[in-house]
């Protein structure tokens, strides 16, 4: 039986919304063989799995809004790796398509293009970044993740040759973009280098900040 009833936004009287803390603990509550072998992949798609299942329940909106992901994606994702997430949200209200507009898209392209492998798991990944990757905040911040190391490390495993070329360690958004304006040939930056550049710090500087998970835990 679901914890709670399809998406909607808390009413007066209506069960409180479960925090972020009690929805990853039990996103990974029931781990499958994929999440047993391989911890990290199965902490990250349960951190994303965490933010996207806050958000749609906070909005009243559906998951795959959040992840970037089909209904058979988000069906397959969680029979293998978070069976637990699926007390949260009702299947058969996710899409069964969805439509990107122009920026997600090239995202979208730009990291296929540096993918690490053709796994149904590598298609997941390309597409719950390039959705976070939407969001305001740093991009570890928008997986749901705890600190940006998890992000490197996540970049590293699933889009290597991508990872190996921020060098200098840039914000990974910036770099993101960056990457799409060299693939086109040109560049939006008019500063000869960045060690000349008076924005320095915007693409280069510290990604501190609380865990987003962590902060909607204190709600």
């Amino acid at each position: 039986m679901n914890m709670l009833a399809p998406p909607h936004r808390q009413m007066a009287g209506a069960r409180p919304l479960p925090t972020a803390e009690q929805i990853y603990c039990a996103v990974r509550a029931e781990a499958t063989n994929l999440a047993a072998a391989d911890p990290f992949t199965a902490h990250v798609l349960g951190c994303a799995l965490t933010i996207g299942l806050s958000e749609a329940l906070e909005r009243g909106d559906t998951l795959s809004s959040g992840l970037g992901l089909d209904r058979a994606s988000l069906e397959a994702l969680t029979t293998q790796w978070a069976p637990g997430a699926r007390q949260f949200f009702d299947l058969q209200a996710e899409p069964e398509k969805l439509d990107l507009d122009e920026e997600e898209t090239q995202l979208h392209e730009l990291l296929a293009r540096f993918k690490s492998d053709t796994t149904p798991l590598c298609a997941w990944m390309i597409s719950i970044v390039a959705r976070r990757a939407m969001s305001p905040r740093h991009l570890w911040q928008d997986l749901g993740l705890i600190e940006r190391g998890e992000l490197t490390k996540l970049m590293a495993q699933w889009f290597p040759a991508l990872a190996a070329a921020n060098v200098d360690n840039m914000k990974w958004k910036k770099f993101f973009y960056r990457k799409l304006c060299e693939l086109e040939g040109f560049s939006l930056c008019a500063a000869p280098t960045c060690r000349e550049c008076g924005d320095f710090d915007n693409c280069f500087g510290a990604e501190d900040g609380a865990s987003v998970l962590a902060r909607l835990s204190q709600r």
